[in-house]
């Protein structure tokens, strides 16, 4: 039992966070859907049901992202969130499609729903319950790529930074930013369709939240195609690192730097060039000393390192 709460503890917050929350909307709009018969209303909730897979996949996936390197597997389990996440961008795509030949069908036969207050009363909720999960996910941006950002410096925060995020808090992230203009999209196509009596607007409402669907579906598939395949660190970070191992006194170049995102942390390889006149002993403890200024990086979560013979030639300012 004790392992299992541990194997949950690990998951990304965002995430389970958003699952719940997206169950519980998923729920209230499907009741809501049923009693009015609002196609604006039964996007929404496939929304909501595919937010709550999804997101309920991605916990997974982090949670055995997290897992120890072992001997079969020595470079770690971090890319197996991207994996989960790419078949969440399957379960957004299917929803998608659903919702857009919704959307068509009630444009082309629209009619009135009716719980209008019913269908106000759930959109407004849904849009303070995403609008919350939304804000967490911006808070965890910024705790995970240790930026700052308070009030509406928050929100522009997020945008800079999202891509440096772990792709469980992206995901929601994404995900929730459109579920909440959704919700408000949804809320504005009921009225306007029940006061003007252009009941085709619930078919429109409905159309657009698809297209949006399918606009997330393609963002988040994206990134995370690129992170199974094996992305580069940003700049910003290849700096830093740079800079931790150029500031050890014996190092007086580096010849070689890659550093490759696995999930949410980042596998650093590196060969050193030392000042000359060291023995092997010494050079072999230099090395272990500089590794472990690097792994002390809260981004890092491994470093492979070698030494090879100084040339006289400063590679890394050359490139960089």
């Amino acid at each position: 039992m004790a392992s299992v709460v541990e194997f949950f503890k690990r998951g990304n917050k965002s995430s389970g966070i958003a699952a719940l929350g997206n169950t519980f909307l998923a729920v209230v709009k499907g009741i809501a859907a049923g009693v009015s018969g609002s196609g604006t209303m039964l996007a929404t909730t496939l929304h909501s049901v595919a937010d709550a897979l999804n997101q309920f996949f991605v916990f997974i996936g982090s949670s055995i992202s997290e897992k120890e390197a072992t001997k079969r597997f020595p470079m770690g389990f971090g890319r197996v969130v991207n994996l989960f996440v790419l078949i969440a961008v399957i379960i957004i795509s299917i929803m998608a499609y659903e919702t857009i030949l919704k959307g068509w069908e009630l444009i082309q036969h629209p009619k009135a729903s009716t719980s209008l207050w019913l269908n106000v009363a759930i959109m407004g909720l849904a849009v303070l319950v995403d609008g919350s999960i939304l804000l967490k996910a911006m808070k965890e941006i910024a705790h995970e790529t240790r930026t700052e950002g308070n009030g509406t410096g928050l929100i522009a925060n997020a945008f800079k930074n999202v891509n440096r995020a772990a792709p469980p808090t992206r995901l929601v992230f994404y995900e929730d930013l459109i579920a909440t203009f959704g919700a408000l999209l949804a809320l504005a196509s009921i009225v306007l369709a029940d006061v003007t009596g252009y009941y085709f607007l619930d078919g429109l409402g409905t159309l657009l939240i698809g297209l949006l669907l399918v606009g997330i579906a393609l963002k988040i598939g994206y990134e995370n195609t690129i992170g199974l395949i094996g992305v580069a660190a940003p700049k910003d970070l290849e700096d830093r690192i740079a800079k931790t191992i150029l500031s050890d006194r014996d190092v007086v170049d580096i010849n070689k730097l890659r550093i490759i995102q696995e999930g949410r942390q980042y596998h650093v390889e590196s060969y050193l060039e030392l000042r000359k006149g060291l023995t092997l002993a010494d050079a072999d403890d230099i090395k272990f000393r500089v590794r472990d200024k690097v792994l002390a990086d809260p981004d890092v979560d491994d470093v492979v390192m070698g030494i090879i013979e100084a040339d006289d030639v400063q590679t890394w300012k050359l490139e960089n």
